[in-house]
């Protein structure tokens, strides 16, 4: 993974001025109510998808993933970076497939990233 270009500070700042009004947002919470992980979604865009390290590997993010599904059944794109393969894996998994890689010159970090989509009536699992 690439190292990051953003402070804590500057990515509360982003998150904190989403406009939830245009975007859909879906949060997964535990027993506890503890928010586990996120996914935000910017017209058929997944801008991003977030879980808790301690609780990557428990179904939260396949979980998430299939509401994404449910809110865009027409489809959605995401972007991910070339070196993130278990990112690639899981999302390969539940049947996104590469539509383009770039070699980075279009994001912040400049790292080699891929586009992946998932469209309607394509086999999922």
């Amino acid at each position: 993974m690439p190292p990051g270009v953003h402070s804590d500070v500057e990515v509360r700042a982003w998150v904190s001025s989403w406009d939830l009004t245009e975007d859909d947002v879906v949060g997964f919470f535990d027993a506890a109510n503890r928010l586990r992980g996120f996914a935000r979604l910017a017209g058929a865009h997944l801008e991003a998808l977030y879980v808790d390290p301690a609780a990557q590997g428990s179904g939260v993010g396949g979980t998430l993933l299939d509401k994404v599904k449910l809110l865009r059944p027409g489809g959605f794109d995401l972007w991910v970076f070339v070196a993130n393969s278990p990112a690639q894996d899981f999302y390969r998994w539940r049947g996104l497939v590469e539509v383009e890689r770039t070699d980075g010159a279009g994001n912040e970090e400049r790292a080699p990233d891929l586009r992946m989509a998932w469209m309607s009536g394509r086999p999922s699992t």
